[in-house]
C-alpha cells in the first residue's frame, strides 16, 4: 500500500524537471529590518516550519490520543501522514520499523508514548550535525549546485554576508553565464553583501569563467571563493558535462577543490527535490545540501528524507528572506521547532 502510494506521488517528476522552463530566481529582495530583540533564532524557526508542524505533527497527534492502543493499524497511519509530508518512502520506512523495535523492546502498549519515541528516530536519520567550515592557507572554494529558482543566488548572497561578518575575504564567481538576469541578480546580491563578484562576458565558457575566479582569489588572498552554477535541468547532458568540466578546473587549480558541494533545495519542491539531487549528484558528488523556503511549506519532511535518500547531510536551512536568514542546520532544534506546541493563553 505504501509503496503504490509513493508511486503515485512520484509519477513523472523527473520528467517534469528536465521539462522544467528557464526562468529567473523571483525571491524578492527584502530590506534588512532593525534587530529583533525579543525573538531568538529558535523563535523564528519555530513560527518558520509552523505549516509542517500543522500538517505533520498535528495529524499524528490527532492519533497519539492517550487510551488509543498502539497496533499495526496505527503505525501504517503514521507512515502514511509521513510519506504525504514528503520524508519519503525510504526513509518512513526505515524510520517505523525502528520505532516498532522500540515499542517491542518496552513493551509499550498506549499511543501517547509514541511522540517522544517519534522524535528520537527521527533525530537518529538526521544524524550528527556537520557545518562548512573554512580551510586556512588557501581560498576555500564551495560549489553551489541547484535548479534555477530553488534559491540559489540568495543562498549564495547570504553565504557572502555570513562569511564576511566574520572577518573573512570572500569572493563570487558568476558562473551561470547564459542567463544575463542570473548574473545581474547575483551582483545585487554581492553588493548588499559586500562582497567582490568575478564575472565574465554574456555566453561565456562557465569553467573559464570560475578559472578567472580562483587566480583572483589567490592574488587577493581571499579566504572564500563561492561559485555559482546554472541550473537548466531541461538540458541535462550539457549541464552536467559543464558541472563536470567545472569541477576539473577547480581540482587542478586548487588541490582538493571544490571542498564543499552545496546543492540547493527548494523545501516546496518536496519529493521532487530529492530528484533533482539525485541528477546533480551524477555530475559532481554533493557534500551537503542548503534547503530554501521552509517556512513556504507545509511539506517540510523533506528535510528529514535528504540524508536517507542521497547520503549527503543538510547543512543550512533557510526560512526567510533577510541576510541572517540562512542558519546551520541543528537536527535538535529542527526536531524540537517541529514538535513544539503553541502556548494557549486564557482571557
Amino acid at each position: 500500500m505504501l509503496r503504490n502510494l509513493f508511486n503515485r506521488k512520484t509519477e513523472n517528476l523527473l520528467e517534469e524537471q528536465q521539462a522544467q522552463i528557464e526562468e529567473p530566481e523571483t525571491e524578492p529582495l527584502v530590506s534588512e529590518a532593525a534587530p529583533e530583540k525579543q525573538r531568538g533564532w529558535f523563535s523564528r524557526l519555530k513560527e518558520g516550519l509552523a505549516k509542517t508542524r500543522n500538517n505533520i505533527i498535528g495529524q499524528i497527534s490527532g492519533l497519539l490520543r492517550v487510551g488509543r492502543t498502539i497496533d499495526e493499524e496505527l503505525m501504517e497511519e503514521i507512515e502514511e501522514i509521513l510519506i504525504l509530508a514528503d520524508v519519503g518512502v525510504n526513509t518512513t520506512l526505515e524510520l517505523m520499523d525502528n520505532v516498532r523495535e522500540v515499542v517491542r523492546e518496552r513493551g509499550l502498549k498506549d499511543a501517547s508514548e509514541l511522540g517522544e519515541i517519534l522524535k528520537q528516530e527521527m533525530l537518529n536519520v538526521l544524524g550528527a550535525d556537520t557545518h562548512i567550515n573554512v580551510n586556512e592557507g588557501q581560498p576555500h572554494t564551495i560549489l553551489v549546485l541547484g535548479i534555477n529558482g530553488a534559491g540559489k543566488t540568495t543562498t549564495i548572497g547570504k553565504l557572502a554576508h555570513r562569511f564576511r561578518s566574520e572577518g573573512k575575504r570572500v569572493l563570487v564567481a558568476a558562473g551561470d553565464t547564459f542567463r544575463a538576469a542570473a548574473v545581474d541578480q547575483l551582483a545585487i546580491w554581492c553588493d548588499r553583501a559586500g562582497v567582490e563578484l568575478i564575472r565574465g562576458s554574456e555566453g561565456a565558457d562557465p569553467a573559464a569563467v570560475v578559472f578567472d575566479a580562483i587566480a583572483a582569489a589567490k592574488s587577493r588572498q581571499a579566504d572564500l571563493l563561492i561559485v555559482d552554477t546554472a541550473g537548466r535541468l531541461h538540458t541535462k547532458k550539457p549541464l552536467m558535462d559543464e558541472l563536470s568540466k567545472i569541477g576539473r578546473v577547480m581540482g587542478r587549480a586548487i588541490p582538493d577543490s571544490p571542498h564543499e558541494v552545496l546543492l540547493v533545495l527548494d523545501g516546496t519542491a518536496g519529493q521532487n527535490a530529492i530528484m533533482q539531487a539525485k541528477v546533480f549528484n551524477e555530475a559532481v558528488p554533493i557534500t551537503g545540501v542548503a534547503v530554501t523556503k521552509l517556512d513556504g511549506t507545509a511539506k517540510g519532511g523533506i528535510v528529514i528524507a535528504v540524508k536517507k535518500e542521497i547520503g549527503a547531510p543538510v547543512r543550512l536551512i533557510g526560512i526567510g528572506e533577510k541576510l541572517d536568514d540562512l542558519r546551520d542546520f541543528v537536527g535538535r532544534d529542527f526536531v524540537e521547532a517541529l514538535f513544539e506546541r503553541e502556548e494557549v493563553t486564557e482571557d
